[in-house]
């Protein structure tokens, strides 16, 4: 099992950042690829970004590439979304996700746990 907790959506205006946080615990962490997503009311969950296990690889979403940046702290078991250049089309509920088996995804379907989400929206 594995628990994840999201933190530091908010309001934030167009051209600013954010940085959300997820705090992972339970199984190994560096055991695991964590992957970010997002969902806008109405739609399906969207892939946003995702990192390996020990870091040295990240996708991104075509809308998000250049300024959205994911990272990760496998001693504080802690994954990160650093968001800048913020539009108002980037407002969603955000999830972090782990996948414990396959390794790093842009597959929704591949991970295993999910966080219960946080909310960033954009003004303009």
């Amino acid at each position: 099992q594995v628990q994840l907790v999201e933190s530091g959506g908010g309001l934030v205006q167009v051209g600013g950042s954010l940085r959300l946080s997820c705090a992972a615990s339970g199984r190994t962490f560096s055991g695991s690829a964590m992957g970010w997503f997002r969902q806008h009311p109405g739609k399906e969950r969207e892939f946003v970004a995702a990192i390996s296990r020990a870091g040295g690889r990240t996708y991104y979403a075509n809308s998000v590439k250049g300024r959205f940046a994911i990272s990760r702290d496998n001693a504080q078991s802690t994954v990160y979304l650093q968001m800048n250049t913020l539009k108002p089309e980037d407002t969603a509920v955000y999830y972090c996700a782990a996948d414990v088996r396959v390794g790093v995804s842009i597959r929704r379907g591949e991970y295993d746990y999910w966080g219960q989400g946080t909310q960033v929206t954009v003004s303009s």
